[in-house]
């Protein structure tokens, strides 16, 4: 067990030293959500979110869905820094010793995952300190970091699975531009499905991107828990089989590079 948690704790932190030295990319995925709180919150500040009577402004509503968005477009692009790794011949390396390829991927996968809740946390303190009105009470930023990090962790996961199917930055680029925008407005981080067209608020109720939004807002918004717990199951389980998938993959690549 002791070795098994030195080899996630050796690759988080190598993860978060790479990204660490690419301050470009860490200053991007602050300012974009910043722009969109600014922006989208401003500019429809008079916009209709259906909760009136209970004081919920659209710059309230919008917060949590920016901490998601800003999840949403992390976790997509998990994959790139693996592709670098297998280009270089690092993760060929990393396979080849004793290490099991699956805590090799969980390491990486949870230094990604840890980043994205770190970064969804700070937007909503910037959130707040532009006016939204958040309950920054203990238990809802746990609820809507749990929820933000399954998703983050499924998402992740398909990104790494991708990778280490084609191992080509062409591949993930192509993931990321398809994947991220149909996700996003096809949810309900942005407007509420009361306001969508039959058709896409169908679409949103099975999006996950929905689950973990709505449970986390209505823990920062009203302080109500009720969502959570299905919320969490779903994406709990999504997040399993995503892992699972992006696992055999890994052992597969070791396979691969070791013959």
């Amino acid at each position: 067990m002791t070795a098994s948690l030195q080899i996630v704790g050796t690759i988080c932190r190598r993860t978060w030293q790479k990204t660490a030295r690419r301050p470009v990319v860490l200053t991007f995925s602050f300012l974009q959500p910043i722009l969109w709180i600014l922006l989208f919150g401003f500019l429809f500040h008079r916009y209709d979110v259906g909760q009136a009577d209970r004081g919920v402004r659209y710059l309230d509503f919008l917060v949590p869905g920016v901490c998601a968005m800003t999840v949403l477009f992390g976790a997509s692009q998990s994959g790139i820094g693996l592709i670098r790794d297998m280009q270089t011949g690092f993760l060929s390396r990393m396979l080849r010793t004793p290490a099991d390829p699956a805590l090799v991927l969980t390491g990486k996968i949870l230094a990604d995952v840890l980043r994205l809740q770190a970064q969804a946390f700070l937007i909503l303190l910037i959130g707040w300190i532009l006016g939204a009105k958040l309950q920054f009470s203990p238990a809802a930023v746990v609820a809507i970091l749990l929820a933000l990090g399954m998703f983050a962790v499924s998402l992740s996961s398909v990104s790494c699975l991708i990778a280490l199917k084609t191992g080509a930055q062409e591949s993930m680029a192509a993931f990321v531009h398809l994947v991220n925008m149909p996700l996003l407005f096809t949810s309900t981080a942005l407007a509420p499905s009361r306001q969508m067209p039959d058709w896409l608020a169908s679409i949103a109720r099975f999006n996950p991107l929905t689950l973990a939004v709505d449970a986390g807002r209505d823990a920062l918004l009203f302080g109500e828990f009720t969502l959570l717990p299905r919320a969490l199951g779903w994406l709990l389980l999504l997040a399993i089989i995503l892992f699972a998938a992006a696992g055999a993959a890994m052992r597969k690549y070791g396979r691969q590079t070791n013959q």
